[in-house]
Protein backbone atom coordinates (compact mmCIF):
# COMPACT_ATOMS: atom_id res chain seq x y z
CA UNK A 1 0.00 0.00 0.00
CA UNK A 2 0.89 3.73 -0.56
CA UNK A 3 2.26 5.54 2.37
CA UNK A 4 3.11 9.18 2.59
CA UNK A 5 6.92 9.96 2.46
CA UNK A 6 7.13 12.22 5.61
CA UNK A 7 6.65 11.29 9.50
CA UNK A 8 3.88 12.24 11.30
CA UNK A 9 4.57 13.80 15.44
CA UNK A 10 4.69 10.71 17.27
CA UNK A 11 1.41 12.00 19.36
CA UNK A 12 -0.76 12.24 16.42
CA UNK A 13 -0.45 16.29 16.35
CA UNK A 14 -0.27 16.67 12.50
CA UNK A 15 -3.70 14.69 12.19
CA UNK A 16 -5.38 17.35 14.21
CA UNK A 17 -7.51 19.77 12.33
CA UNK A 18 -8.03 22.85 14.74
CA UNK A 19 -6.63 25.35 14.35
CA UNK A 20 -4.31 26.21 16.68
CA UNK A 21 -3.52 22.44 16.61
CA UNK A 22 -3.48 20.99 20.24
CA UNK A 23 -3.46 16.68 20.92
CA UNK A 24 -5.59 14.47 19.15
CA UNK A 25 -8.41 13.67 22.39
CA UNK A 26 -9.03 17.54 22.92
CA UNK A 27 -9.52 17.93 19.45
CA UNK A 28 -12.60 19.24 17.23
CA UNK A 29 -11.52 17.01 13.95
CA UNK A 30 -8.99 14.62 13.26
CA UNK A 31 -7.99 13.74 9.66
CA UNK A 32 -8.95 10.22 9.17
CA UNK A 33 -7.24 9.84 5.56
CA UNK A 34 -5.33 7.77 3.94
CA UNK A 35 -2.50 6.90 3.10
CA UNK A 36 -0.82 7.09 6.39
CA UNK A 37 2.27 8.87 7.30
CA UNK A 38 5.67 6.67 7.63
CA UNK A 39 6.03 6.15 11.01
CA UNK A 40 1.65 4.90 11.53
CA UNK A 41 0.25 1.91 11.18
CA UNK A 42 -3.20 0.80 9.79
CA UNK A 43 -6.04 -1.28 11.13
CA UNK A 44 -8.50 -2.96 9.45
CA UNK A 45 -11.43 -2.17 12.24
CA UNK A 46 -14.09 -5.11 13.05
CA UNK A 47 -15.11 -4.24 16.09
CA UNK A 48 -15.56 -0.82 18.28
CA UNK A 49 -16.06 -1.60 22.18
CA UNK A 50 -17.79 1.74 23.38
CA UNK A 51 -16.73 2.74 26.98
CA UNK A 52 -19.90 2.36 29.13
CA UNK A 53 -20.78 5.88 30.20
CA UNK A 54 -21.25 6.91 26.51
CA UNK A 55 -22.82 3.54 25.15
CA UNK A 56 -25.29 4.63 28.15
CA UNK A 57 -25.30 7.95 27.24
CA UNK A 58 -26.52 6.83 23.55
CA UNK A 59 -29.45 4.58 24.89
CA UNK A 60 -30.63 7.65 26.88
CA UNK A 61 -30.69 9.31 23.99
CA UNK A 62 -32.12 7.07 21.21
CA UNK A 63 -34.84 4.89 23.26
CA UNK A 64 -32.41 1.99 23.29
CA UNK A 65 -32.37 1.66 19.26
CA UNK A 66 -29.39 0.05 17.71
CA UNK A 67 -29.99 1.63 14.73
CA UNK A 68 -30.11 5.22 16.03
CA UNK A 69 -26.71 4.09 17.90
CA UNK A 70 -25.24 3.06 14.56
CA UNK A 71 -26.42 6.05 12.70
CA UNK A 72 -24.37 8.44 15.97
CA UNK A 73 -21.24 6.22 15.54
CA UNK A 74 -21.51 7.05 11.50
CA UNK A 75 -22.01 10.84 12.12
CA UNK A 76 -19.36 11.15 14.48
CA UNK A 77 -16.95 9.42 12.23
CA UNK A 78 -17.96 11.51 9.44
CA UNK A 79 -17.60 14.51 11.41
CA UNK A 80 -15.19 14.77 13.53
CA UNK A 81 -12.50 12.05 12.35
CA UNK A 82 -13.06 10.38 15.38
CA UNK A 83 -15.69 8.20 17.61
CA UNK A 84 -16.00 10.58 20.70
CA UNK A 85 -19.40 11.32 22.22
CA UNK A 86 -20.63 14.66 22.74
CA UNK A 87 -22.17 14.60 25.95
CA UNK A 88 -19.34 11.73 28.31
CA UNK A 89 -16.22 13.24 26.17
CA UNK A 90 -15.09 9.47 26.03
CA UNK A 91 -14.67 6.75 23.25
CA UNK A 92 -13.71 3.34 23.94
CA UNK A 93 -11.84 1.08 22.37
CA UNK A 94 -11.45 -1.11 19.10
CA UNK A 95 -10.10 -4.79 17.64
CA UNK A 96 -8.95 -5.27 13.94
CA UNK A 97 -6.46 -6.65 11.74
CA UNK A 98 -2.98 -4.91 11.05
CA UNK A 99 -3.01 -3.94 7.53
CA UNK A 100 0.10 -2.02 7.23
CA UNK A 101 2.97 -0.88 9.13
CA UNK A 102 4.57 2.37 7.82
CA UNK A 103 8.48 2.17 6.84
CA UNK A 104 9.68 4.64 9.83
CA UNK A 105 7.51 3.14 12.60
CA UNK A 106 9.40 2.70 15.73
CA UNK A 107 6.88 2.77 18.19
CA UNK A 108 5.98 1.13 21.72
CA UNK A 109 4.50 -1.97 20.31
CA UNK A 110 5.93 -4.97 18.30
CA UNK A 111 3.49 -5.75 15.61
CA UNK A 112 3.79 -7.26 12.29
CA UNK A 113 1.06 -7.22 8.90
CA UNK A 114 -1.95 -9.46 9.62
CA UNK A 115 -1.68 -9.54 13.62
CA UNK A 116 -5.29 -8.77 15.18
CA UNK A 117 -5.10 -6.31 17.97
CA UNK A 118 -7.06 -4.49 20.37
CA UNK A 119 -6.36 -0.76 20.69
CA UNK A 120 -5.25 0.03 23.83
CA UNK A 121 -6.13 4.03 24.20
CA UNK A 122 -9.56 5.53 23.21
CA UNK A 123 -11.23 6.02 20.46
CA UNK A 124 -11.76 9.92 21.71
CA UNK A 125 -8.07 10.21 20.18
CA UNK A 126 -7.85 7.57 17.28
CA UNK A 127 -8.21 8.22 13.93
CA UNK A 128 -10.92 6.36 12.54
CA UNK A 129 -13.30 6.15 9.07
CA UNK A 130 -16.34 3.98 9.34
CA UNK A 131 -17.79 2.84 6.09
CA UNK A 132 -20.84 0.90 7.58
CA UNK A 133 -22.23 -0.28 10.64
CA UNK A 134 -22.82 -4.07 10.72
CA UNK A 135 -24.63 -4.75 13.87
CA UNK A 136 -24.98 -3.30 17.54
CA UNK A 137 -24.46 -5.35 20.25
CA UNK A 138 -26.57 -3.31 23.39
CA UNK A 139 -25.82 -5.89 25.89
CA UNK A 140 -22.16 -6.07 25.22
CA UNK A 141 -22.02 -2.46 24.37
CA UNK A 142 -19.83 -3.70 21.26
CA UNK A 143 -20.31 -2.87 17.32
CA UNK A 144 -19.04 -4.84 14.28
CA UNK A 145 -18.49 -2.34 11.76
CA UNK A 146 -16.34 -2.36 8.92
CA UNK A 147 -13.77 0.47 8.78
CA UNK A 148 -10.11 1.41 9.45
CA UNK A 149 -8.29 3.22 12.12
CA UNK A 150 -4.65 4.91 12.19
CA UNK A 151 -2.52 4.43 15.17
CA UNK A 152 0.38 6.99 16.30
CA UNK A 153 4.04 5.71 17.33
CA UNK A 154 2.79 6.37 20.88
CA UNK A 155 -0.44 4.11 20.92
CA UNK A 156 -0.22 0.94 22.15
CA UNK A 157 -2.25 -1.95 21.33
CA UNK A 158 -2.53 -5.39 22.66
CA UNK A 159 -2.28 -8.64 20.23
CA UNK A 160 -5.82 -10.48 21.31
CA UNK A 161 -4.78 -13.76 23.08
CA UNK A 162 -5.86 -16.94 21.03
CA UNK A 163 -7.11 -19.23 23.59
CA UNK A 164 -10.05 -16.49 24.56
CA UNK A 165 -12.98 -15.53 22.55
CA UNK A 166 -12.21 -11.96 20.89
CA UNK A 167 -15.42 -10.03 21.73
CA UNK A 168 -14.15 -11.05 25.52
CA UNK A 169 -10.78 -10.06 25.16
CA UNK A 170 -11.50 -6.61 24.05
CA UNK A 171 -13.84 -6.11 26.79
CA UNK A 172 -11.41 -6.84 29.36
CA UNK A 173 -8.46 -5.23 27.69
CA UNK A 174 -11.37 -1.71 27.70
CA UNK A 175 -11.21 -1.81 31.44
CA UNK A 176 -8.02 -3.40 32.45
CA UNK A 177 -6.56 -0.02 33.47
CA UNK A 178 -9.09 -0.77 36.96
CA UNK A 179 -8.07 -3.87 38.31
CA UNK A 180 -4.56 -2.67 37.92
CA UNK A 181 -5.31 0.15 39.58
CA UNK A 182 -6.48 -1.61 42.79
CA UNK A 183 -3.91 -4.25 42.84
CA UNK A 184 -1.61 -1.17 42.64
CA UNK A 185 -3.38 1.11 45.35
CA UNK A 186 -4.94 -1.99 47.87
CA UNK A 187 -3.32 -3.72 50.53
CA UNK A 188 -3.37 -6.77 52.46
CA UNK A 189 -6.51 -6.69 55.30
CA UNK A 190 -7.85 -3.19 54.12
CA UNK A 191 -11.31 -2.44 52.86
CA UNK A 192 -11.87 -1.82 49.08
CA UNK A 193 -15.54 -0.62 48.25
CA UNK A 194 -16.25 -0.96 44.48
CA UNK A 195 -19.34 1.40 43.03
CA UNK A 196 -21.07 -0.29 39.87
CA UNK A 197 -19.62 -3.76 41.00
CA UNK A 198 -21.88 -5.52 38.30
CA UNK A 199 -20.06 -4.05 35.59
CA UNK A 200 -17.17 -5.48 33.71
CA UNK A 201 -14.79 -2.84 35.28
CA UNK A 202 -16.32 -3.75 38.91
CA UNK A 203 -16.39 -7.61 38.39
CA UNK A 204 -12.68 -7.24 37.54
CA UNK A 205 -11.94 -4.88 40.88
CA UNK A 206 -13.45 -7.22 42.81
CA UNK A 207 -11.43 -10.26 41.72
CA UNK A 208 -8.38 -8.25 42.04
CA UNK A 209 -9.00 -6.42 45.07
CA UNK A 210 -10.45 -10.19 46.92
CA UNK A 211 -6.60 -11.45 45.64
CA UNK A 212 -4.48 -8.20 47.21
CA UNK A 213 -6.73 -7.89 50.27
CA UNK A 214 -6.46 -11.32 51.44
CA UNK A 215 -8.76 -13.18 53.73
CA UNK A 216 -8.19 -10.37 56.23
CA UNK A 217 -9.71 -7.86 54.16
CA UNK A 218 -12.97 -6.83 53.03
CA UNK A 219 -14.44 -6.27 49.06
CA UNK A 220 -17.43 -4.27 49.41
CA UNK A 221 -19.53 -4.20 45.97
CA UNK A 222 -22.34 -1.31 45.32
CA UNK A 223 -24.73 -3.10 42.70
CA UNK A 224 -28.34 -1.66 42.21
CA UNK A 225 -29.52 -4.25 39.64
CA UNK A 226 -30.23 -7.57 41.34
CA UNK A 227 -29.08 -10.10 38.68
CA UNK A 228 -25.64 -8.22 38.26
CA UNK A 229 -25.69 -8.46 42.22
CA UNK A 230 -26.75 -12.09 42.23
CA UNK A 231 -24.16 -12.47 39.84
CA UNK A 232 -21.40 -10.61 41.78
CA UNK A 233 -22.28 -12.82 44.54
CA UNK A 234 -22.14 -16.20 42.94
CA UNK A 235 -18.22 -14.93 41.80
CA UNK A 236 -17.47 -15.61 45.58
CA UNK A 237 -15.01 -12.83 46.17
CA UNK A 238 -17.35 -10.05 48.11
CA UNK A 239 -17.93 -9.90 51.37
CA UNK A 240 -20.99 -7.94 50.66
CA UNK A 241 -22.77 -6.90 47.70
CA UNK A 242 -25.27 -3.97 48.57
CA UNK A 243 -28.45 -3.61 46.07
CA UNK A 244 -28.26 0.42 46.35
CA UNK A 245 -28.59 2.67 43.27
CA UNK A 246 -25.06 4.76 43.55
CA UNK A 247 -26.84 8.25 43.20
CA UNK A 248 -28.52 7.81 46.44
CA UNK A 249 -25.60 8.85 48.58
CA UNK A 250 -26.95 9.11 52.02
CA UNK A 251 -27.95 5.13 51.08
CA UNK A 252 -24.69 4.19 50.20
CA UNK A 253 -23.40 6.10 53.16
CA UNK A 254 -25.61 3.89 55.58
CA UNK A 255 -25.21 0.64 53.74
CA UNK A 256 -21.38 1.19 53.67
CA UNK A 257 -21.33 2.24 57.53
CA UNK A 258 -23.34 -0.88 58.53
CA UNK A 259 -21.25 -3.82 56.78
CA UNK A 260 -17.87 -1.88 58.09
CA UNK A 261 -19.19 -1.04 61.52
CA UNK A 262 -18.51 2.32 60.60
CA UNK A 263 -15.00 1.83 59.81
CA UNK A 264 -16.04 2.52 55.95
CA UNK A 265 -13.39 1.77 52.86
CA UNK A 266 -10.08 1.85 53.03
CA UNK A 267 -9.95 2.43 48.94
CA UNK A 268 -13.14 3.16 47.23
CA UNK A 269 -13.33 2.59 43.21
CA UNK A 270 -15.74 4.06 41.31
CA UNK A 271 -16.50 2.46 38.15
CA UNK A 272 -20.24 3.23 37.64
CA UNK A 273 -21.60 3.94 34.49
CA UNK A 274 -23.70 6.81 34.99
CA UNK A 275 -23.41 10.71 36.65
CA UNK A 276 -24.33 11.90 40.07
CA UNK A 277 -22.29 8.91 41.73
CA UNK A 278 -19.13 11.22 43.12
CA UNK A 279 -20.87 12.22 46.73
CA UNK A 280 -21.50 8.14 47.55
CA UNK A 281 -18.03 7.70 46.42
CA UNK A 282 -16.85 10.13 49.11
CA UNK A 283 -19.15 9.53 51.96
CA UNK A 284 -17.67 5.75 51.16
CA UNK A 285 -14.44 5.78 52.46
CA UNK A 286 -12.58 6.86 55.53
CA UNK A 287 -10.68 9.89 56.58
CA UNK A 288 -7.19 9.49 54.75
CA UNK A 289 -8.39 6.64 52.78
CA UNK A 290 -8.06 6.67 48.88
CA UNK A 291 -11.55 7.80 46.45
CA UNK A 292 -10.34 6.23 42.84
CA UNK A 293 -13.16 7.86 40.15
CA UNK A 294 -12.78 5.84 36.97
CA UNK A 295 -15.67 6.65 35.23
CA UNK A 296 -16.52 8.37 32.46
CA UNK A 297 -19.00 9.71 34.31
CA UNK A 298 -17.35 11.52 36.46
CA UNK A 299 -17.59 15.20 37.07
CA UNK A 300 -14.70 16.80 38.64
CA UNK A 301 -16.74 19.78 39.65
CA UNK A 302 -18.72 17.63 41.71
CA UNK A 303 -15.77 15.32 42.94
CA UNK A 304 -13.98 18.69 44.15
CA UNK A 305 -16.59 20.98 45.52
CA UNK A 306 -18.64 17.35 47.14
CA UNK A 307 -15.21 16.75 48.66
CA UNK A 308 -15.23 20.01 50.18
CA UNK A 309 -18.51 19.93 51.42
CA UNK A 310 -18.32 17.23 53.30
CA UNK A 311 -15.31 18.13 54.83
CA UNK A 312 -13.48 15.07 53.45
CA UNK A 313 -9.80 14.53 53.65
CA UNK A 314 -9.98 11.45 51.31
CA UNK A 315 -6.55 10.90 48.84
CA UNK A 316 -8.74 11.81 45.55
CA UNK A 317 -7.55 9.85 42.31
CA UNK A 318 -8.44 10.26 39.14
CA UNK A 319 -7.69 6.64 37.04
CA UNK A 320 -7.43 6.34 33.35
CA UNK A 321 -7.41 3.55 31.40
CA UNK A 322 -3.63 2.87 30.87
CA UNK A 323 -1.43 1.44 34.32
CA UNK A 324 1.30 -0.40 33.70
CA UNK A 325 1.36 -3.82 32.59
CA UNK A 326 -2.75 -3.70 32.69
CA UNK A 327 -3.38 -5.41 29.70
CA UNK A 328 -1.59 -8.66 30.57
CA UNK A 329 -2.23 -8.53 34.39
CA UNK A 330 -6.18 -8.10 33.12
CA UNK A 331 -5.92 -10.90 31.04
CA UNK A 332 -4.25 -13.35 33.76
CA UNK A 333 -7.25 -12.45 35.83
CA UNK A 334 -9.39 -14.17 33.65
CA UNK A 335 -7.63 -16.99 32.98
CA UNK A 336 -6.92 -17.93 36.30
CA UNK A 337 -9.92 -17.21 37.90
CA UNK A 338 -12.23 -19.70 36.79
CA UNK A 339 -15.73 -18.18 37.94
CA UNK A 340 -14.63 -15.06 36.63
CA UNK A 341 -14.00 -16.18 33.40
CA UNK A 342 -17.51 -18.21 33.17
CA UNK A 343 -18.89 -14.98 33.97
CA UNK A 344 -17.58 -12.67 31.28
CA UNK A 345 -17.88 -15.84 28.89
CA UNK A 346 -22.09 -15.80 29.85
CA UNK A 347 -21.76 -12.00 28.71
CA UNK A 348 -19.77 -11.83 25.72
CA UNK A 349 -18.78 -15.10 24.07
CA UNK A 350 -22.45 -14.68 21.97
CA UNK A 351 -21.27 -11.49 20.76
Amino acid sequence: MAERAEAGHPLGVHRVLDSPAGLPQAAERLDNSLPIFSNEILIEVERLNIDAASFVQMEQETGHDPRKIGEILLSNCRLRGKQQNRVTGSGGMLMGKVAQIGKSYRGLVKLKKGDRIASLVSLSLTPLHLESIIQVHPSAHQVDVKGHAILFERTIAAILPKNLPESLSLAVYDVAGAPATVDGLCAKGKTLIVIGGGGKAGILSCVAGRRKVGPRGKVIAIEPFARAAQQLRDLGVCDEVLEINATEPLRVEAGVREVTRGKMGDVVINVASVPDTEVSTLLSVKSKGKAVFFSMATSFTRVALGAEGIVSDATLIFGNGYYPDHSRFAIDLVRKHKRLRELLLSRYQAH
